[in-house]
Order: structure tokens, then sequence, then C-alpha cells
């Protein structure tokens, strides 16, 4: 669940049940990287994939390559637009869908991206051009126009037409449609808490469409009332823990295992920062994670893991192993142990947008500067942050800082060419664009 924080998480999920992992740690602070070791087993500078370089096109076999060729049945749906073939997220999987969103990359639509691109600023006479478009260019006419009108209807915020969610929903139908076999893995990645907040109608209880920026890190913040744009947070989760509720006991009734999980958490205003586009604060990084295998029972877990053991975890339910991987099976070791957290800058494109929007130079390299942080087995965190590093409850910086300077000495980093941008295909860039990524 992307961008779910673990406050929230305690707040409305108290109904899940399984081992629940009070002191479980992402390895940094926003989608790829995370993913990145979800799917890789090993901390992202090791995968080669974050900030400058965020395609999944590394060497290692990933997750579910390992678990394909061990005979099982991969399925995958993302409403992150990170997460996605333009990125090699789909290595290994047998099918993979997307949101509804997602799905503008299909060749038979029209490429409204595009089409909005060349269009910005024409007025009404655009309406009269989509329209053309849809019979003149070689797409499916109807299923092009349906499309068009969903996402202006989601603009506009009306829901009845665009559909009440970024895709649960469609997760939802999606499982409960689907006549799953005896060895199969799913992986889903849901964006109802993600910005832009705009919970469905009976769960909104503020006025406010808000998605949290970078740009309002780097400046004096958002222009909405700080509690509003908080509330409006609260709303999606809600609406979120409701319909999840109804996604687990399906993928209950069809798996023997299921992980549930955040990427990363979310800031708002905490030490400044809106979203989670910069820094590995403890708000970002302190996630939530439950395992089920079976059972009502709700068992609490207080020993220190990180979202680097899930790999290993979903791999032993499954009969397979990758030795060379970091990371232990939740499930058989119960022991404490030291995390890393890593934040490789600002993105290619973030940078270039911060330049064409008039940045200085010194606050773009002040926030492009890589970050590190840790936590340590009796579950205190510090990390590298803008003004110097920090600790958090009373932890010992010299023993955090022991631990960020041994896991980064064990790291094999991979080599990376760095000199080009990826060359984004136009639907992808303006989702990222939308979402704030970018």
């Amino acid at each position: 669940m992307d961008t779910l924080r673990k406050d929230s998480f305690d707040e409305h999920f108290e109904w899940l049940p399984g081992a629940r992992y009070e002191n479980a740690w992402s390895p940094g602070g926003w989608t790829v990287p995370v993913h990145a070791t979800l799917f890789g087993g090993r901390y992202s500078s090791e995968l080669g994939v974050y900030a400058k370089t965020t395609a999944l096109d590394c060497e290692k076999t990933v997750l579910a390559e390992h678990l394909s060729r061990a005979g099982y049945t991969t399925r995958g749906f993302s409403a992150n637009a990170n997460i996605a073939d333009a990125f090699q997220f789909t290595r290994g999987f047998d099918e993979f869908h997307h949101s509804w969103r997602g799905r503008r990359r299909d060749p038979d639509i029209v490429d409204w991206a595009e089409f909005i691109s060349e269009t910005r600023g024409e007025g009404p006479t655009r309406f009269l051009k989509a329209v053309r478009r849809c019979f003149d260019d070689d797409v499916d006419t109807v299923e092009s126009l349906k499309f068009g009108v969903r996402m202006k209807s989601r603009d506009l915020g009306i829901a009845s037409i665009a559909g009440s969610d970024d895709g649960a929903s469609e997760v939802l139908d999606l499982v409960e449609s689907t006549d799953f076999g005896d060895e199969e893995f799913l992986f889903v990645n849901l964006m109802e808490a993600h910005g832009p907040y705009n919970a469905p109608e009976g769960y909104r209880t503020v006025d406010v469409s808000a998605n949290p920026s970078f740009e309002e890190t780097v400046g004096d913040g958002p222009e909405a009332d700080p509690a509003d744009v908080r509330q409006a947070y609260e709303d999606c989760v809600r609406y979120l823990s409701d319909v999840y509720r109804d996604i687990f006991a399906a993928l209950r009734e069809e798996f023997d295992v299921v992980v549930t999980l955040s990427d990363h958490g979310e800031m708002f205003g905490e030490d400044g920062v809106w979203g989670h586009n910069h820094g590995l604060y403890p708000v970002l990084t302190h996630v939530p994670l439950t395992v089920w295998d079976g059972g009502d029972a709700t068992e609490t877990r207080e020993e220190t893991v990180g979202l680097l053991d899930v790999y290993r975890t979903v791999l032993s339910a499954a009969g397979v192993d990758d030795d060379e991987a970091r990371g232990r099976d939740l499930r058989a070791d119960r022991g404490s142990r030291s995390y890393l957290a890593e934040r490789h800058g600002l993105r290619a494109e973030r940078i270039s947008h911060l330049r064409n929007q008039g940045c200085d130079e010194a606050t773009v390299e002040r926030y492009n500067a890589p970050l590190n942080g840790a936590v340590v087995e009796d579950g205190s965190y510090g990390c590298e942050t803008l003004d110097g590093f920090r600790t958090w409850d009373g932890g010992d910086e010299a023993a955090i800082r022991a631990a960020i300077d041994d896991i980064v000495d064990s790291l094999v980093v991979r080599d990376v060419d760095l000199g080009e941008d990826q060359d984004l295909p136009s639907d992808v860039e303006e989702r990222l664009s939308e979402l704030g990524y970018v």
C-alpha cells in the first residue's frame, strides 16, 4: 500500500490479522528504490536502482523470475507509474495489469497525454479535436472516447464516471474473478493513500484536493490549511482500509501467505518537509508490515526487521531460495537486526524542473545530496539530514553511525552509467508529474 504511514495504518487497520511487525523499516523514502529491494533482495545501490537510474535492469534474478522458473504463475497489478514495464518492473510476470490511468499506453487507445500536450491552451475547440482524433486515428474509437471521458471526469471529480479510486476496486474485481491455481504469486501496488488526495464522496470530510510536493518542501508549504491536507490524506486511508478489508478477505481464500506493507510514509510539514521526495526521516522509513499465514489471530512482533526481509520471506514460503540475497525468512527468524536506509539525491527530471522554475543552483545541490540512515537492533533510528546527523527517541548516535558504516562497507555497489537521462513515454512522464515525482 503505497505511501501509507505507520501511525495511520495503526489507526485504521486494527482489523488486519497476522504477525504485525511494530518495528519494521524501509530501505528508502520513496517508491523506486524500495520496490527494487522488495523485488531484488538487496539494497538499491547494489541493484543500481534509485533516483538517478530508475529501471530495474540489473543482471540479478528478481523475485517474479525466481518464482516463474520454479513453476509459479506470476501476476501483478500496479497503480503506480514507477512500477511498470517502462522501468522493467514487470520482469518475470506472466501477466501484469495497471490501473485505468496506467492503461494510457494501450496502442489501441488514443495517446491522450500527447494530445493534451499538443492542444494545451486551445480552449473549448480542443474537445472537438479530441472527438475527431478518436475517429481519424487507427485506434479503437469507442474505447478511446470512453477513456478520454473518464480522464476528464477524474480531473473534474465526477466519480460516477471516473470511478471512486485509483485501482483498489479493480484489484478486488481481479482477485474475485481470477481462477487461481495451486502455485500462484500475486503482487499488488495500491495508490489510494498517495496524493493527490481525492477520497470517494462518502469518505471525504474536507474540501481539499492536495498533493504535497517537493516544491512545498523547498518553498513555504502548501496553500491549503496543513490540517486539512492531513485530514484529506486520512480520509483516503479510511477508504483504503475498507476496500482492502474486502481484498484481503478474497486473498485469504486463495493464498497461503499474504504480506501487507507500505513502501514508505508521507510527511506533513514535520521538519519542514512535505510528501516523500526528500529525506530519510522516520515518518518515511518506519513502515507497516504484516505477514499472515492462516487463521484470525493477531500477533504483535517487537523485533527490529526490514522490508529487506520480505524478498526471502516470500521465496521461502514458495520453497525457493536465493542464497546470495540479503535478508531472512521472517517466519523462521525472530531476531533483531540493523538495516540501512539510502537516498541518492533527486531524479534528473526533478533537477531539470527545479532549474526551469528558477531555483538557484545552491538549493538544487543541497537537496541533491545523498543521505544514509540506519535502524539498529534495539530499534533506535538515526539519519543524515541537510542540517547534520540526527537521532530519534534517545538513539545512540555513535552506534547508529557505526551500523551505517558497517553496512555501507559491505555493499557490493553496482556500477551504473548515469550519463544519459531516460527517454520516458509521454503518458508515463505525465502520470509521474501528476504524482509529484517529476
